[in-house]
């Protein structure tokens, strides 16, 4: 069995300070964001997902989103849903660690562009960009998936973490992609994709396979992309069950 020293398993693990910015990967797992270190210096905010927060260095207040901080609109949308995706403001000085149950995170710096994330998978955004909680256009889905997105829009850092390494598919005209809402992390701000229910599928496999459902992606214009990770939400298949 491999040994190490004390002073050597804190050698190798230990945080580094990449001087990357606000939004920094500490780890394939781990974001370190850097309040107070941005442009200009001072007390800086960053949206994270609730109870994300696994440890901080400095002067950092956590506060749950409020009840109409989206608006009437968005906290009628989350109530229907059902969904536990809740936002917390991170606000003052110093370092702040997230993480979300070991998932692999992916940050994405967006330049005056748009990208849905599903609300799960959601860890973090700069206040800089936009953010409006979107349901898919069945109901019979989302009562059976339970699956709600939040469209995050115009320039600054997001991250999201996928179950792996995620895999990126085009999107183009008359090529559409069908994808299990379960493996279904996030896609460009061009897509809208429908649900499709495959009747014949769920009475070979089960009622309770996520294949029965499927999401599908078509560009009608520009070329767009989703993202799929190697493994299914476990707590959404059982809801559709």
């Amino acid at each position: 069995m491999a040994q190490t020293t004390l002073a050597q398993f804190v050698a190798d693990h230990a945080e580094q300070d990449l001087r990357q910015g606000l939004f920094e990967l500490e780890s394939d797992r781990v974001l370190e964001i850097n309040l107070g270190q941005g442009p200009g210096g001072g007390t800086r905010m960053i949206w994270m997902k609730h109870g994300a927060m696994i440890a901080y260095q400095g002067q950092i207040k956590f506060t749950r989103e409020g009840m109409f901080e989206q608006g009437l609109g968005n906290l009628l949308k989350k109530a229907v849903s059902g969904e536990g995706a809740t936002l917390a403001k991170a606000e003052g000085s110093g370092k702040l660690y997230v993480a979300d149950g070991g998932k692999r995170i992916t940050v994405l710096r967006l330049n005056n562009e748009s990208l849905f994330v599903n609300g799960g998978d959601l860890i973090a955004l700069e206040p800089t960009l936009s953010k409006d909680i979107t349901m898919m256009r069945r109901i019979a889905a989302i009562a059976s998936g339970g699956l709600f997105n939040v469209r995050v829009a115009g320039s600054g850092h997001v991250a999201f973490g996928t179950h792996g390494k995620p895999l990126v598919l085009r999107v183009a005209a008359g090529n559409p992609v069908h994808t299990d809402p379960n493996a279904t992390v996030a896609w460009s701000g061009n897509l809208q994709p429908e649900f499709k229910t495959d009747v014949s599928f769920r009475t070979f496999i089960g009622r309770g396979s996520g294949e029965s459902f499927q999401m599908v992606f078509q560009a009608s214009g520009a070329e767009g992309f989703v993202v799929v990770q190697p493994s299914e939400e476990r707590a959404l298949q059982q809801n559709s069950g």
